[in-house]
């Protein structure tokens, strides 16, 4: 009887913690997933890093010799820099979207449903893999700063590794969101094409916000990652501060400060994972 008494109240928790180790086991196995595809794709991979590449060497080495860096206050390379960065991780996060679809049209999501563990976990793994993937590629690009005069400064590129995987969590959970919602690859590549290209000229990455009409203010300052490019940019002159340059989101004339921002960012990315587990967990 004493053993019983003993062996009774440690079985809740006996299976607690084994369902705890399956979900964790789902996650770690969907991560794994993403980062050997990762390794297998290099020459996927290797494009995906040309894009932003090309866009700071040639267009800022080029647009740097016509636009003043008195205007700036930084040369035109360095101010395109924190842009490239959000360039780079965003299309890798918004991939894991697109792979979530075509799981579903070819029967593989099916199959993972099958799997003893909650669907929410299931979405988890998936927003971790695709924010570590995301992050992996802007460290590359990362490795670059001194391309454009920044110091190899361990604090600042924990900073901005930091805020990388940051942007990249709330663009891997916007992008589930919508996954989530739609049936279609066709239709989310369409939707991404009407989007995400006027989201990432109204980031701030390519030009000043202030150099925009006063409507567009608006828009930029409900832009995701307006406030992602702004983040890395005043976290550079947090610790390089004579790359301070014209000023990024405001507010009624104001700059909201740094750890606003990175709340509204963490809190952008939870609401649209919670939203997009709750629909995920509907039966389909």
């Amino acid at each position: 009887m004493t053993t019983l008494s003993w062996q009774v109240p440690d079985a809740p928790d006996a299976r607690r913690g084994t369902r705890l180790r399956r979900e964790l086991r789902a996650v770690h196995a969907l991560i794994h997933r993403d980062l050997l595809r990762l390794a297998g794709q290099r020459t996927h991979t290797a494009l995906l890093l040309i894009h932003p590449l090309l866009y700071l060497v040639i267009l800022g080495g080029g647009l740097a010799a016509l636009i003043p860096q008195s205007s700036l206050g930084v040369s035109y390379q360095s101010y395109l820099f924190p842009g490239m960065l959000m360039m780079t991780v965003q299309t890798p996060a918004i991939m894991v979207g697109i792979r979530m679809i075509t799981d579903r049209e070819i029967g593989y999501l099916r199959e993972l449903l099958m799997a003893p563990v909650h669907r929410s976990t299931l979405l988890l793994g998936h927003c971790a893999g695709g924010t570590l993937t995301a992050t992996v590629q802007g460290a590359v690009l990362l490795s670059l700063a001194g391309v454009v005069g920044l110091p190899y400064d361990p604090v600042l590129l924990v900073l901005l590794l930091g805020c990388m995987v940051l942007a990249s969590f709330t663009i891997t959970s916007l992008a589930l969101a919508l996954a989530v919602t739609l049936r279609r690859a066709e239709t989310f590549h369409t939707l991404l094409g009407l989007v995400m290209m006027p989201l990432l000229f109204l980031s701030g990455g390519f030009f000043p916000l202030s150099a925009l009409p006063g409507w567009a203010h608006t828009l930029a300052a409900a832009n995701p990652l307006a406030y992602a490019v702004d983040m890395l940019r005043r976290t550079i002159v947090l610790r390089v501060p004579d790359q301070a340059g014209v000023s990024g989101i405001e507010w009624a004339g104001h700059q909201p400060p740094l750890p606003l921002e990175a709340g509204l960012l963490l809190a952008a990315g939870a609401i649209a994972l919670v939203w997009a587990a709750r629909r995920f967990n509907r039966p389909e």
